[in-house]
């Protein structure tokens, strides 16, 4: 019985914490550690890193319609990354390999554009 009341409990807990999850959704695409959010008018830009990689995501402030999003992840020294097209929510994730190295992130919701410049060096 008391088997069945824990996991009943426990079913109702994510049923609870399932609605409020659209904006953290976005971030558990990307492994690792929020490094940097750059906000802009239509959305954001976030990066995150683990020890070896680097990995970043564009998010539509109000997602609904498609429109154009973009978003770049280069290292430096290397060839960049890039997710683009018509998106309802997001533009990535985007993954680099980036021990040792800086890297820039420019991310783009809806013809606006932000961009890192050289981070996480």
């Amino acid at each position: 019985m008391a088997r069945l009341l824990a996991v009943s409990l426990a079913a109702g807990a994510l049923t609870v914490a399932a609605p409020g999850t659209s904006q953290a959704a976005a971030a558990s695409v990307c492994t690792g550690r929020p490094a940097k959010t750059v906000s802009f008018s239509t959305g954001e830009l976030r990066l995150y890193r683990t020890r070896h990689y680097a990995c970043a995501v564009a998010v539509a402030k109000s997602p609904g319609a498609r429109r154009f999003m973009s978003v770049q992840l280069q290292p430096r020294g290397g060839r960049a990354a890039v997710d683009e097209g018509r998106f309802t929510r997001q533009a990535g994730p985007v993954t680099v390999h980036a021990l040792n190295r800086c890297v820039r992130a420019t991310g783009n919701v809806g013809g606006v554009t932000a961009t890192t410049g050289w981070v996480l060096c």
